[in-house]
């Protein structure tokens, strides 16, 4: 975002105001170690900003969430003593600035004046100069440091890029941390695809051979773009719009969808003329996926269940399952970026456990010819290749299904040797890339 996008000095006071609240943000966020999207929808100050700025306050959030180790780094160096900086708002106050400084193109005395003056308002009279002279030194210095920068290794965290060099090689999990500093594109699924060609004029936006729309640039505050309150269309990232895919026609045919909430795959499959069982064990989560399904007037086409899917049967066996099971996420850090800040490898261990317990169960059910399609948006080869593994191993009943180039806009690079997906997020590059995915297709043999 240029200088030009910001509030202008006539607007001091709501110029300030979404700084404060970029700085109530990020607190929440690695303070109280609150999801980004959580802490948005919980603020208040936040929803009450003009839609500008309300722009403004989420970049400078998440591209200080994506490069807080560059800027982390570019703060302790200009600190004469590196440890002496304790005091978390202070922290956070300077990490603002030197991300409007460095990455955002907003003037330096801008950045270094709001600084200030937000240091002041939260009662720290006597750290303005220290904030005045550290910004300073680094609006001189940042431009040779950060060219020397190691931007992928220092902006990821060293357990996640160790599993990513473990789980892949060296070149790989580079790959991987680079295609993560870059903002992910909007990518929608339209409800009606004889209207296609429409909504890709009107959207601006051009269509991947997968059948997703993509618009690569072009701002603006989804829920007030034309068609998303007449539900003629949902943002789904295209990586997790192929897994319903892989089930091929689904109208009259009955899925069921396990860990269905927020509800993207359920609409997708209701829009295809499936009649779907979502089930999930939240019932908050259950709350977003019936208002989505009412925004898009699918709901007559899907049965909600609050129930937990690791325990959850259904009285007959279904044919179709769809599994997106909870997991770390990590495939989805270009469009969240506090995972980097949030996710630890405990978190993936006990993920893993209730991944297992999830699949058992969907296999299970499971009737005799049907397809389970298990899934997760994340980059571990534990939460995706190693349970296919596992669950084959112990289920002799349970094959594979591999998936052909056809089946995804023939775009075979996504396709493992097992016949798997394994979507990496620099995967269709020239395009805007993709989320980090994992998909496999099973069937029961008996």
């Amino acid at each position: 975002m240029s200088a030009e996008a910001l509030p202008q000095d006539k607007d001091t006071q709501d110029y300030m105001a979404a700084r404060r609240v970029a700085l109530a943000l990020l607190e929440s966020v690695l303070t109280q170690k609150q999801a980004l999207d959580n802490a948005l929808e919980g603020s208040r100050e936040f929803k009450a900003l003009p839609v500008r700025d309300r722009a403004f306050t989420r970049m400078v959030v998440t591209t200080t969430l994506r490069r807080l180790g560059q800027i982390d780094d570019l703060i302790t160096r200009s600190l004469d003593r590196p440890d002496s900086l304790h005091n978390h708002t202070l922290t956070n106050i300077l990490r603002l600035a030197v991300t409007q400084i460095v990455f955002m193109e907003v003037p330096d005395h801008a950045s270094v004046d709001t600084a200030v003056r937000m240091t002041q308002a939260a009662g720290m009279e006597g750290q303005k100069g220290f904030v005045n002279a550290v910004l300073r030194n680094i609006t001189r210095t940042y431009k040779e440091l950060t060219s020397r920068q190691d931007e992928a290794r220092i902006n990821t965290p060293e357990w996640l890029l160790k599993t990513w060099i473990a789980d892949y090689d060296l070149r790989l999990a580079a790959e991987i941390a680079t295609a993560n500093l870059a903002e992910a594109p909007l990518d929608i699924t339209v409800k009606d695809p004889e209207s296609k060609n429409y909504w890709g004029s009107a959207l601006k936006a051009s269509e991947l051979s997968t059948g997703t729309l993509r618009r690569v640039s072009g701002g603006g505050a989804i829920h007030e773009m034309e068609g998303f309150d007449t539900g003629a269309w949902w943002v789904q990232d295209a990586a997790a719009a192929l897994p319903a895919k892989l089930f091929g026609p689904l109208d009259g045919q009955h899925v069921v969808d396990l860990c269905a909430a927020p509800g993207g795959k359920t609409a997708q499959m209701a829009a295809m003329g499936a009649h779907v069982t979502a089930v999930d064990r939240s019932a908050q989560r259950l709350k977003r996926l019936e208002e989505n399904l009412a925004r898009l007037e699918l709901q007559g086409n899907v049965d909600v269940l609050a129930f937990d899917a690791a325990q959850w049967r259904p009285e007959q066996a279904p044919q179709r399952i769809l599994l997106d099971a909870p997991c770390t996420a990590t495939g989805t850090i270009r469009r969240h970026p506090d995972i980097l800040r949030l996710k630890t490898a405990q978190d993936v261990e006990s993920l893993v456990n209730l991944q297992t317990r999830l699949l058992r169960n969907a296999a299970d059910m499971l009737g005799v010819g049907g397809v389970l399609i298990y899934c997760t948006c994340s980059l571990q080869r534990d939460e995706g290749e190693r349970q296919i593994e596992s669950l084959l191993a112990e289920r002799p009943d349970m094959q594979r299904v591999p998936v052909a180039p056809a089946e995804i806009g023939d775009y075979e690079e996504l396709i493992d040797p097992h016949g798997d997906l394994r979507i990496l997020p620099f995967h269709l590059a020239p395009h805007g890339g993709m989320d980090g995915f994992f998909i496999s297709r099973l069937t029961k043999t008996g």
